[in-house]
């Protein structure tokens, strides 16, 4: 029974991860226009599926460090109700932040969860020291590299666009489409009203009111083809490293089933995360798209590819990365170099993040209390 309801619990953090987590990575792809948002997530869903796929191959050292072993004495490890109270107290956390919209990290939560049921099972024989070098320290300091990273990224990309002849070129913005039976030209552009008395303006936008089309030629192809492909092309990457580096922290998880085939227990969490997305993220999907800072099809990639290269990186060396703090660091890191972040929007952000850890702390331990009277 235990090892029913351990394996059920990991599936509802998995549903809840997708939820949080999957559109993250083509997140820029619908931010800047390149794609609608379906579109976004299917791409999102395929990609993260095919890391999960990889991850039985190239994430071992996750799988290991997200069973809790190092951190507390190996018998409580095995034990299924240390296991259930971690699963349910991270996925009650995502789940929750995602019902208000807030990406947070998975990542962080399990590690919330870890902490609360290991100090609520052993005390003081819990070992901070682990728990500090091999957690805490990866995810603060990812995002702020993230951020540095992409800005600096992002001049270099910019500086060698403008050395190749690409332009960026000013949009037409057009309201809603009615016959027009009378026109009156004004200053700021020509009127047009219709039959019921509605009316449209015709005027030359802004940056942040229309998408911006390059134009150019790179390697005798369209500027903006070679562009809208590389974009999803490092939006499929992030997606694919985010499966890569999140499926073995939950798999991990169920290393205390024996019965079960670790590879089918990747495959059960990878499709409970696709269903997750495909389901419940669009609330966390516009606030990390359209709400941290304006972009074009460039800035996403440039975030995109950085994105990419770091999560990948951290999954084969087995850190316990948060895609999500890259993701929103790249993005940030952007904002900051075009001078449009929304300072509002990231400081609510970061504070569920400061509140993620205690959060799911609180509740597994809670979780951890109740499975022991049980």
């Amino acid at each position: 029974m235990n090892y029913l309801v351990l394996f059920l619990a990991a599936l509802f953090l998995a549903f809840s991860n997708g939820a949080n987590d999957n559109f993250k990575g083509v997140a820029t792809l619908f931010g800047s226009g390149t794609t609608d948002y379906r579109k976004a997530i299917n791409w999102a869903t395929i990609t993260t599926f095919l890391g999960t796929i990889a991850s039985v191959f190239l994430a071992n050292a996750l799988l290991k460090i997200f069973s809790g072993k190092g951190l507390v004495p190996d018998e409580l490890v095995m034990s299924p109700q240390f296991a259930i109270s971690i699963a349910s107290g991270a996925a009650l956390t995502v789940y929750l932040a995602t019902k208000i919209g807030m990406p947070i990290s998975t990542t962080h939560s399990l590690v919330g969860a870890l902490a609360g049921s290991g100090i609520m099972a052993v005390g003081s024989a819990f070992n901070f020291e682990r728990l500090t070098g091999t957690f805490l320290i990866p995810l603060i300091v990812s995002p702020l590299m993230a951020a540095a990273l992409s800005l600096i990224l992002y001049l270099i990309f910019r500086k060698t666009r403008l050395s190749l002849g690409v332009t960026k070129e000013t949009c037409l913005c057009v309201g809603n489409e009615y016959k027009p039976i009378m026109e009156i030209s004004q200053g700021e552009g020509t009127m047009y009203f219709d039959e019921r008395g509605s009316n449209t303006k015709l005027s030359i936008g802004n940056e942040s009111q229309c998408v911006e089309v390059y134009r150019g030629k790179v390697l005798g192809m369209s500027a903006q083809r070679v562009l809208d492909t590389a974009h999803f092309i490092s939006s499929g990457v992030v997606s694919f490293a985010r499966g890569l580096n999140d499926t073995p922290k939950i798999v991990g998880l169920l290393l205390v089933i024996n019965v079960m085939n670790i590879k089918w227990g990747l495959i059960a969490v990878g499709i409970a995360m696709a269903i997750g997305g495909l389901l419940r993220a669009k609330k966390v999907g516009h606030k990390i798209s359209k709400e941290i800072t304006p972009m074009n099809s460039g800035q996403g990639f440039t975030a995109n590819l950085m994105t990419g290269l770091l999560v990948t990186t951290a999954s084969i060396h087995g850190m316990p990365v948060s895609t999500t703090h890259i993701s929103v660091g790249s993005i940030f890191g952007i904002g900051t170099a075009t001078k449009k972040a929304n300072v509002k929007t990231v400081s609510q952000i970061l504070l569920s993040w400061v509140l993620t850890l205690p959060v799911a702390a609180a509740l597994s331990a809670a979780i951890n209390l109740l499975t022991k009277n049980f």
